[in-house]
């Protein structure tokens, strides 16, 4: 029962953090602000002459110091194991609730002995005795095995239920056993009890209420990207992490102990000191006679200095036991920093371990003779290729250790490594494998080859290999040796890299099963000038001539004053399909939404979902008894397929209460439409809807373009109108606008199966001008399906692309700018492959741009004859054309 409680409690707070941290730091405001300055008008030393309690000597002035260095070096001792963890987060996190947590007590201190701040120097030493950071890295470690939003706050309320519980009645122990010192009498005794028993209670409210909340903000905030693995995943199963917390959780029956002596404490402390008269040296206030003494506000005297500057000599005046505190704690933190390096050399050989091979032996050992004689030619080939880089993506703020990982470049010689298999000759049996694998020591300890074996035998999907292993790289490696020995070449890798790449921003968020990667070749059209604004287009595509066609477009758009465009309608669609039992309760529903009351219930928990995500109208459609209804709404900067996805899903719950026989077939009903042609994407729009438009002058036409107005507009008509019509096409009234949106697509990191629906285009060109010798020229797009966050705009190459355009990201000023902006620069690149593309057509040169362009000379020279070394390069020319 207790758990749950402590599980919900958990869950509250890792939900909604910016409430509870706010909460926290507002209440210990004011607590701070209630007698610090204002707590005595009299503040000894300053306007008061006061009698001062003795400084101890001898003995137990050696006593005192030697504590307060027992209590740096136990802090500093709990931050080196933490630093054995290998996570900087845990570091970070411990420390981030080490000084939380000494702020407030120092605030409590402060005010419970009237603004002395002299006693925070004996106060501090007690508490870093009494801090434990093992519950604050526990509950970390938890948060940190997370892969997601969600399992953050799943992880966090379940360590809060295991953590919460037992953490509760220790405070409640100790804070009820210390304070039995302050019955002592003893004038020492009683200052350090109650500096005990306040760092136990500070430190468990800052454990249950400022840090889960802080600990879900920051690790919400500091996500890598926009769905992929975070950049703070701890490599440990969160089952395992979870199975340690609750093997360390106490004897029932030593809690049952703890319960027990609880009671009879409070009973102590209630007979102590509200069961009889008062003692002599207690006064009702809590305050000692004696503190009064000490106090001693005898005689008032001027001040000499303000009082910030008495609080703050106050603070610096240290004796000799401070001073030697102090340079311990100094010389313990530099050892820390810049001398505990061999504790990461240890953490990196664990993380890496590689069992060492004798002498010659093979490191390849296990593998089929036949799959490693094909390793071997591709190694042999490749070392003796041509060195070659592929440069598509850097990260300037970024290490130069990182950015070299960073730069996804692709050298022939690494195309395809042999596997680095760990030694173990013969591979152990498969019991012992599955024992080490569900072990502390995990994955790790296992060869490659004890991998496979696991995998085999169904005991590793091969699907998980890089989140059981930890490793994305070795995942990728042994998937592909696996999916190798399947086939009917083993050299069919020989050519897809796979080393070299980020793949914690594809894992979880842009492929399954990843076994490498495909560079494709990137060529920027440019600079287009759009809306008096100058853009380098990228486009990545293996067709040829289709960039310098692009590029000759945006040059004579640029001698023309450029292209404007409007964006006339913004939104994604997504439309489940629903069954009711009759044709006429399905009227019904279709009536009922159309009552503008009924719509804003729907469009409350539609918008609920998401921050960016906003109902603006339902589109229904009746077929029989079944019903389509299209959610049609602004998704910010997102292409925002998933935010409409998941508000639908939440407003058919609504539906089902006002309709509770209605059956939800599917979330979509193909009426959205998504990655199909339709004429309902054509005639409503979906996405974003642009049209752009130009003038180009006769004398532009005619010098860069290589053909005249009339013709470019009798083409126009012949072919992108009529022909179009002549074949039914949907939304296909243009030359080539899907070849444009495709580069593009994939050079951002669209989805490039939508380039259906988003190159749906029409081209219209009229003769304009004096003497109608001006072409103008439009392009309207009604569904360009485009976003600059989410998806693949998270890998780095396709998110260097949006730079290049300057559209990376959210909007900081408008949420939808960046999308829509991205939006109108496709169209307008589609307005330039167009006016390029037809001028060739009507010029006649399209044959030959392409036999220059887009011929590959490998494809080619094989098929000619043998050309001699000695001829000349006239006749070399006349053979190659």
């Amino acid at each position: 029962m207790l758990s749950r409680v402590f599980q919900a409690y958990g869950h509250v707070c890792a939900a909604h953090p910016w409430e509870v941290i706010v909460g926290t730091i507002t209440l210990t405001s004011c607590l701070m602000s209630m007698s610090l300055f204002t707590g005595h008008d009299k503040i000894c030393g300053w306007n008061y002459v006061c009698s001062r309690e003795e400084v101890p000597h001898g003995p137990e002035n050696i006593f005192l110091t030697v504590a307060r260095c027992a209590a740096v070096l136990y802090i500093y001792i709990q931050f080196r194991n933490l630093r054995k963890s290998g996570s900087n987060y845990l570091l970070g996190i411990a420390g981030m609730f080490t000084i939380f947590s000494s702020f407030v007590f120092s605030s409590a201190v402060v005010n419970l002995i009237q603004a002395d701040v002299s006693g925070l120097k004996d106060a501090l030493p007690v508490f870093l005795l009494l801090v434990d950071i093992k519950k604050a890295s526990a509950l970390a470690k938890l948060a940190l095995s997370s892969k997601s939003e969600m399992e953050i706050k799943d992880h966090i309320a379940q360590g809060m239920s295991l953590i919460g519980p037992t953490m509760t009645l220790d405070a409640v122990v100790e804070t009820l056993v210390i304070a039995l010192g302050t019955l002592s009498g003893i004038r020492q005794v009683e200052i350090t009890s109650n500096f005990a028993w306040l760092s136990v209670v500070t430190n468990y409210l800052a454990f249950m209420t400022f840090y889960p909340a802080c600990l879900a903000l920051i690790l919400e905030l500091s996500r890598d990207g926009h769905g992929g693995t975070p950049m703070w995943y701890f490599h440990q199963k969160f089952a395992k992490v979870l199975q340690e917390e609750e093997e360390k959780k106490p004897n029932p029956v030593i809690q049952s102990i703890k319960v027990i002596m609880s009671a009879g404490l409070v009973l102590v402390h209630a007979h102590s000191r509200w069961g009889g008269e008062p003692s002599e040296g207690i006064l009702s206030d809590g305050l000692s006679q004696l503190d009064l003494d000490t106090l001693g506000l005898q005689q008032e005297v001027t001040p000499d200095q303000s009082l910030w500057q008495f609080y703050l000599l106050s603070a610096l005046q240290m004796d000799t036991d401070h001073v030697i505190m102090l340079a311990l704690a100094a010389f313990l933190t530099v050892k820390y920093i810049y001398f505990d390096y061999d504790l990461d050399t240890q953490i990196n050989l664990i993380n890496n371990k590689v069992s060492p091979r004798p002498e010659g032996e093979d490191c390849t050992m296990g593998i089929s003779t036949s799959t490693k004689e094909v390793e071997d030619d591709v190694i042999s080939t490749a070392t003796k290729s041509r060195h070659a880089s592929f440069i598509i993506g850097d990260d300037d703020s970024s290490s130069e250790s990182e950015k070299e990982s960073k730069e996804t470049q692709t050298e022939l010689n690494d195309l395809f490594k042999p596997l680095t298999l760990r030694a173990s000759s013969p591979p152990r049996d498969l019991e012992e494998c599955k024992e080490i694998l569900n072990s502390d020591e995990g994955p790790d300890e296992l060869t490659d080859e004890e991998i496979m074996l696991l995998v085999k035998d169904k005991h590793i999907p091969s699907y998980k290999l890089e989140n059981i292993l930890g490793d994305y790289k070795r995942g990728v490696a042994i998937r592909r040796k696996l999916v190798s020995r399947t086939l009917a070449s083993a050299s069919a890798f020989k050519n897809i890299p796979y080393d070299n790449y980020q793949y914690k921003y594809v894992d979880g968020a842009c492929c399954e099963n990843v076994i490498g990667y495909i560079p494709v070749p990137v060529g920027v059209a440019g600079p287009l000038l759009l809306n008096n604004r100058q853009y380098q287009v990228p486009m990545a595509t293996t067709e040829g001539a289709l960039v310098a066609s692009t590029n000759r477009g945006c040059r004579a758009l640029s001698m023309s004053n450029g292209v404007s465009s409007v964006v006339i309608g913004d939104s994604m669609t997504r439309a489940p399909v629903v069954r009711l039992p009759d044709a006429s309760k399905a009227s019904q529903l279709k009536r009922w939404l159309d009552i503008p009351q009924n719509f804003e219930k729907v469009k409350e928990s539609f918008d609920s979902t998401s921050r960016f995500c906003r109902l603006q109208k339902i589109q229904t459609c009746q077929a029989g008894r079944t019903v389509y209804l299209r959610f049609i709404a602004l998704t910010g900067d997102a292409m925002g397929m998933n935010m409409v996805s998941k508000g639908s899903e939440r407003a058919l719950r609504v539906l089902h209460k006002q309709f509770p026989d209605m059956e939800t077939m599917s979330v979509s009903g193909n009426y959205c439409t998504d990655k199909k042609a339709s004429a309902i994407n054509w005639i409503e729009g979906r996405g974003k809807s642009v049209v752009c438009e130009a003038t180009i002058p006769a004398s532009v036409v005619q010098s860069i373009l290589k053909t005249n107005v009339q013709s470019l507009v009798d083409l126009n008509i012949s072919k992108n109108l009529i022909g179009s019509a002549m074949a039914g096409s949907v939304g296909g009234f243009n030359a080539h606008a899907a070849n444009v949106v495709a580069a593009l697509f994939i050079a951002t990191g669209q989805d490039p199966a939508q380039t259906v629906t988003s190159a749906n285009c029409i081209t219209l060109m009229e003769a304009v001008g004096k003497d109608r010798g001006d072409l103008y020229i439009s392009c309207t797009m009604p569904s360009i399906e485009v976003g600059t966050v989410g998806g693949g705009t998270i890998l780095p190459p396709q998110a260097a692309c949006l730079q290049m355009l300057g559209l990376h990201g959210a909007s900081d000023t408008s949420p939808g700018q960046n999308a829509a902006e991205l939006a109108s620069v496709i169209c307008a690149t589609v307005l330039a492959g167009e006016l390029s593309l037809m001028s060739a057509l009507a010029a006649g040169h399209l044959v030959k741009s392409h036999l220059k362009h887009n011929r590959s000379q490998l494809n080619v020279i094989p098929s000619l004859p043998t050309v001699k070394e000695d001829q000349s390069s006239s006749e070399r020319t006349k053979i190659t054309r």
